[in-house]
């Protein structure tokens, strides 16, 4: 199994040796630049991008404000096409409801498409420790697998890696785990895809249970969507007896008319590309077809904690796309390991405390992990004002510090609020000021300020007070 994310260094720690990978940061730097001028080009090619964007947001927004509705109903639709619905609060619930299902089947393993959500559960870690292997079939997850490694990417979960290491990888781990890499095996990419092909055939032939997530859960017909670019997915959704997805209760859609602006938003912002070669529907259970013991487990996890609060809840908008990581100078140069999560980047650096909480240093080091450049919304195909957010949460961390005490600079700020607000008290603090102007008439500069203002005079020069406001210069002048 690969590694976790379980007791990281905060974001500075990790960013910092990260810095030191040369090879990464070059790898990083290519794969982002390429991604992302296939987007650029797409993208000019629709005139209505913007109006697809405002449409994106929309939907989510609508969805999220009426959630229970709408998971209520996909419920029903689920229930009536013929798949079982599980809820599960956090992702032990999740988790334990995952291997109870697959124990029942008495399948020791289990195929999996590429989920998010079944990393962010630590689902394969569950699986392993009930004795059960999870074989991950997307072939950027099998690397990381392979590689006893953890995911750098929303998309492209191995993007640290380059093909000469992939090589390496393949040679020396497939043999031990089913069909091995040919002893020829060179980094062109077309024989590293042939050994992978050949590798999984054998596990998608064996397995009995498969594991999925879901881009979009359609509340009106109960039909899941899942859109990836290697038929990795579809031989998992159509070969097994048994398919247990694992879907994010933000994932929902009211209607199936609303996939079709979804899937033109998609697909041009992760890969760059018109559509995915590959999408994939279903609706519960078709007798003679597929699957026929069909389950659904709506994960909560932390989500519903970001609902009550407008902006909080544009994180949950998200569609897993990965075009603001693209886009991030910060990310480009550390890479996704140093945000200590499945969900790196500028969404993961706002997901994470908004799921996880800011309990840990991890979590509290994430909102700064940004230069707040902008970037990420401008890239966002459903507008996700992330720079926003990163501040909202910035301010949550020092409250947090403060245990509900005062700042001084907050103190400071009401103190001349309440100055400000009132001309008679604002001339009385002026009149003071020209005192202590003539006292210290002779000084050009008040030195280092005592207390906690010296942090800001070690950095600058304090100047005295003026001998004569405006005020007072106005009335001598002006009568």
């Amino acid at each position: 199994m690969s590694a976790t994310f379980v007791g990281m260094p905060a974001f500075p720690t990790a960013a910092r040796e990260a810095l030191g990978n040369a090879q990464q940061r070059r790898n990083l730097r290519h794969a982002t630049h390429t991604i992302r001028d296939k987007r650029a080009r797409v993208v000019a090619e629709v005139d209505d991008w913007e109006e697809l964007r405002v449409a994106g947001a929309a939907i989510k927004d609508h969805v999220l404000t009426h959630l229970d509705t709408y998971l209520e109903q996909l419920e029903e639709s689920l229930t009536r096409a013929g798949a079982t619905v599980h809820w599960a609060s956090d992702a032990a619930e999740a988790n334990r409801i995952v291997v109870d299902l697959v124990r029942a089947t008495g399948s020791q393993e289990v195929v999996k498409v590429k989920s998010m959500a079944t990393q962010e559960i630590e689902l394969n870690e569950a699986l392993e420790a009930a004795g059960i292997d999870a074989w991950e079939t997307d072939l950027a997850e099998l690397i990381v697998q392979l590689g006893h490694d953890r995911p750098s990417h929303i998309l492209v979960p191995a993007i640290h890696r380059n093909r000469a290491e992939i090589r390496e990888i393949f040679l020396r781990e497939m043999g031990a785990v089913g069909e091995p890499a040919p002893a020829g095996l060179t980094s062109e990419p077309r024989e590293l895809a042939e050994a992978a092909r050949t590798h999984l055939r054998e596990k998608f032939l064996r397995a009995k249970v498969a594991i999925s997530g879901a881009n979009f859960a359609v509340a009106e017909t109960g039909t899941l969507v899942v859109v990836e670019s290697e038929g990795n997915g579809r031989m998992c959704l159509t070969l097994p007896e048994t398919l247990i997805s694992v879907v994010g209760i933000e994932k929902v859609l009211p209607t199936v008319a609303d996939l079709e602006v979804m899937l033109q938003l998609l697909p041009r912002s992760s890969t760059g590309e018109r559509m995915n070669p590959y999408t994939s529907m279903w609706t519960g259970v078709t007798p003679g077809d597929g699957p026929q013991d069909v389950h659904v487990v709506l994960l909560d996890n932390g989500r519903t904690s970001a609902l009550a609060d407008d902006l909080d809840r544009q994180a949950l908008r998200c569609i897993r796309c990965s075009a603001c990581l693209n886009v991030c100078p910060v990310y480009e140069r550390v890479g996704g390991h140093a945000y200590g999560s499945v969900y790196p980047g500028p969404i993961g650096a706002v997901l994470n405390p908004l799921i996880r909480g800011t309990s840990s240093a991890v979590d509290k080091s994430l909102p700064y992990a940004s230069s707040l450049c902008g970037a990420c919304f401008d890239a966002c195909p459903v507008r996700i004002q992330i720079p926003d957010l990163l501040v909202r949460l910035r301010t949550r961390v020092v409250d947090e510090k403060r245990g509900g005490l005062p700042s001084g600079e907050e103190i400071a700020m009401k103190g001349m609020a309440w100055v400000l607000g009132d001309a008679d008290r604002l001339e009385r603090a002026q009149k003071g000021s020209e005192l202590g102007g003539r006292l210290l008439r002779r000084r050009t500069s008040l030195g280092r300020l005592p207390g906690p203002l010296s942090a800001w005079t070690d950095a600058r020069d304090a100047p005295t007070p003026p001998e004569e406001t405006f005020r007072t210069w106005w009335k001598r002048e002006r009568g």
